[in-house]
């Protein structure tokens, strides 16, 4: 369904193809749509602003739209449509430079979220221990995103029906994938470039610093150091916390899965999945860290889930 700015509902006829990506995060959800172009749509189409993925009755994504275009070929006149999630309505806005003495997460969602169209599904109680600076540049996504980082130890993210949740992740569905599993292909990667060595925080203010180590990523030679500057007044626990992030950050792509299922909307970024893949050696539990659900009228409904080692 589109939404237009002027607050219509449209239906679109039924789709060729479409392919509707979650991740939760940033870089944020995405999604296009291909139908069979109908005269009428020409004034929906220039004030399409929202769009809802809606399968047997159950919304799976909630977004923007960011384009549309019109093509005649071989299989007819056809339209097109694609955009993102709510994320880009925060990582599109830049934020004023603002200094807060003291802020809460809920006033900060107060002023660079919700002005911006975006609903808070789930905030917990946060409160900054020292002044909190959002930079010249920053997005607003980026304001919020930080805070909870640094004060939290979380990300923030956005649920498949549009809402921010500003809040540890919880555990989803918990999912088996075994060797009666109708896999259609499974692709294990393991990438150890970027992963951080030595984490390196100096506080320039107090001119101190801290070096937090991986030890498991030296024992297998690598060497990668990363240099992180704090803001002044930082303590030992916020600089070791802000050197733990980064490596773990540099992780997150060091070991990632790839399967692919027939299907749609089997899984969402949250969930569980237990591999018992023995001819892969895949065995243990993962994170779902991404799921594309795709169609077309070749292939059908496919789902690809990339999942990412447990912590």
């Amino acid at each position: 369904m589109l939404y237009t700015a002027d607050h219509h509902v449209y239906e679109l006829p039924p789709l060729l193809e479409w392919n509707v990506r979650h991740t939760g995060t940033v870089p944020c959800d995405s999604w296009s749509v291909t139908a069979v172009y109908r005269p009428e749509m020409a004034p929906v189409l220039k004030m399409a602003a929202g769009f809802a993925a809606v399968e047997d009755g159950q919304t799976q994504l909630r977004g923007i739209v960011d384009e549309y275009s019109v093509e005649l070929d071989q299989n007819g006149l056809t339209v097109t449509l694609a955009g993102r999630g709510y994320a880009a309505r925060l990582l599109d806005n830049e934020s004023r430079p603002v200094t807060y003495e003291r802020v809460t997460l809920r006033e900060l969602l107060r002023r660079h979220a919700e002005p911006y169209g975006i609903t808070v599904g789930e905030a917990v109680e946060l409160s900054s221990a020292a002044p909190y600076t959002a930079g010249a540049g920053s997005s607003q996504w980026k304001v919020i995103s930080e805070f909870c980082r640094v004060y939290g130890g979380f990300l923030p993210r956005f649920s498949k029906t549009g809402e921010l949740l500003a809040a540890p992740e919880q555990a989803g569905r918990q999912l088996v994938l075994d060797e009666s599993s109708p896999i259609r292909s499974c692709r294990l990667r393991e990438d150890h470039y970027g992963v951080i060595t030595e984490a390196l925080v100096i506080d320039k203010r107090q001119n101190i610093s801290y070096s937090v180590r991986n030890p498991e990523m030296i024992r297998k030679g690598g060497q990668c150091r990363r240099v992180v500057y704090t803001p002044g007044k930082s303590t030992w626990a916020a600089m070791r916390y802000t050197g733990e992030y980064q490596i773990q950050q540099s992780r997150q792509d060091e070991k990632t899965v790839t399967v692919s299922l027939p299907g749609s909307f089997g899984a969402f970024p949250g969930d569980r999945a237990e591999l018992r893949l023995s001819k892969l050696g895949l065995e243990g539990f993962f994170r779902v860290a991404e799921a594309e659900n795709r169609f077309s009228a070749r292939e059908g409904a496919v789902m690809t889930w990339t999942l990412k080692e447990c912590e």
